[in-house]
């Protein structure tokens, strides 16, 4: 098992896994691509205890991953927006998509990503099907897939960045 700190060598992958790794981590990356916001939203979407939501998120905004933009003043009241270090996280999380529509969901996708430009479906490699453009998270929007949604999948399929 890896430790926390890496003196004695040097490995990307290791220290990105101590950034995003985890496993609710990686879904609440995965949630603010689809669009969700607030810290409710995240807690309904993912079904995950309100102070393991709290740590993670803070997490994710003392890295630089997420920023908390205050929506409300009286009561204030936050959200959480990628930043541009977590829209870097986009070709992973499409990566992790692909590998998991092909390996991981016998009954089909539940999301698909299609290019808001002219409707294409777009491939693991991030290229619209139909046009042949290379995709970033500003130019896709997610719609629900042929298998059934489970009570914790996302509560907004949007994905791109507001």
């Amino acid at each position: 098992m890896l430790g926390n700190t890496y003196d004695n060598q040097t490995c990307s992958i290791a220290r990105t896994l101590e950034l995003i790794g985890e496993r609710w981590t990686i879904l609440i990356i995965r949630d603010a691509f689809l669009g969700v916001r607030r810290f409710d939203e995240f807690q309904r979407s993912l079904g995950v205890a309100r102070n393991v939501l709290q740590g993670r998120l803070e997490r994710l905004v003392e890295n630089g991953i997420l920023e908390r933009v205050r929506y409300q003043e009286r009561p204030e009241r936050f959200e959480y927006r990628l930043t541009e270090k977590g829209l870097d996280l986009w070709p992973v999380v499409v990566s992790l998509l692909s590998w998991g529509d092909r390996h991981a969901a016998p009954e089909g996708p539940p999301v698909l990503l299609e290019h808001r430009g002219c409707g294409g479906r777009v491939n693991d490699r991030r290229i619209c099907e139909t046009c042949g453009a290379l995709l970033g998270p500003r130019d896709v929007k997610a719609r629900l897939g042929v298998a059934p949604r489970g009570p914790h999948e996302p509560v907004q399929p949007a994905l791109a960045s507001r």
